[in-house]
């Protein structure tokens, strides 16, 4: 093969034809309520080049024809779906939340005769929410007779496995404070390893499980006492926007607190909420 063939043919690989972006841009939007605009044609391309590497295919147009016209979404939707999806996070983040759970809601709780409290999660990525919130909860029920659960679940299997195994490296685990480090990130035992697991009692409090917040239903049992849907909903458009936050206020107790991303808002959604501090909601 002459060498301008070659070159010809790696850029082939390395791009999606319109067409073909197109088809895999609408099937996101459809099974996980991503946007994918034209302007992220080049991250959608880099992304699904880790698929190609895994299922043998020369070019991301020969990946889009076994996915489209050989039945192969068949087998492959999870993984496709693991490698688009945005899994932002970080321990700690936005931690006016935090400091609001801790200082009111924790508090407002046992003074009102709770004695237990159930927690989801949804979008929990890699795991450092749910074992954020672990620990606030782990150190309040150290002072009070409190029991606590916490669901936390994603769309990506592979963030799951991550968040299941709660082994991170000494970086993620930095804007964990001094003194929840020392009680709750296990330092490993090999010399100079840079990993961490987080402590089993609170690893025995989270339960891990996949769902799609595209779903007509959440099935999450009972009804939650608090729910974090945090930085999902810019994701969305309005409309589905307007879906997903009536079906997690459906999930909430009475009294119950729904928690968003400090660059979301509900304004102009019709809901059962009541603002009572930045971008936390009480059910009304």
């Amino acid at each position: 093969m002459l060498v301008s063939q070659v070159a010809e043919q790696q850029v082939r690989s390395d791009r999606l034809s319109r067409r073909n972006f197109n088809r895999m841009a609408s099937y996101i939007n459809r099974i996980s309520g991503i946007k994918m605009p034209p302007s992220k044609m080049t991250m959608l391309e880099g992304r699904l080049r880790r698929r190609l590497r895994a299922t043998g295919y020369a070019t991301l147009d020969d990946y889009c024809d076994f996915l489209f016209d050989e039945d192969g979404l068949h087998s492959e939707a999870v993984h496709l779906i693991d490698a688009v999806t945005t899994n932002k996070t970080d321990f700690f983040r936005e931690p006016a939340h935090f400091d609001y759970l801790r200082d009111t809601i924790l508090p407002s709780m046992a003074a009102s005769g709770h004695r237990s409290i159930r927690i989801w999660s949804a979008a929990c990525s890699t795991g450092a929410e749910p074992y954020t919130i672990a620990m606030l909860l782990e150190e309040f029920a150290e002072e009070h007779s409190f029991a606590y659960k916490i669901l936390a679940t994603d769309l990506s299997t592979e963030v799951l496995a991550t968040a299941h195994r709660g082994v991170y490296s000494l970086e993620t685990v930095a804007p964990v404070p001094n003194e929840f480090s020392r009680k709750y990130v296990m330092q490993s035992a090999r010399p100079g390893a840079r990993e961490v697991r987080i402590h089993p009692k609170l690893r025995s409090k989270v339960g891990f499980a996949r769902m799609n917040l595209m779903d007509e239903k959440y099935r999450v049992g009972d009804p939650m006492d608090l729910i974090f849907c945090r930085n999902v909903l810019i994701y969305f458009d309005k409309s589905m926007q307007a879906a997903v936050l009536s079906r997690l206020c459906d999930c909430l107790l009475p009294g119950g607190y729904l928690f968003i991303g400090h660059s979301e808002s509900l304004t102009g959604f019709d809901l059962p909420v009541t603002q009572v501090a930045n971008t936390i909601f009480q059910k009304t």
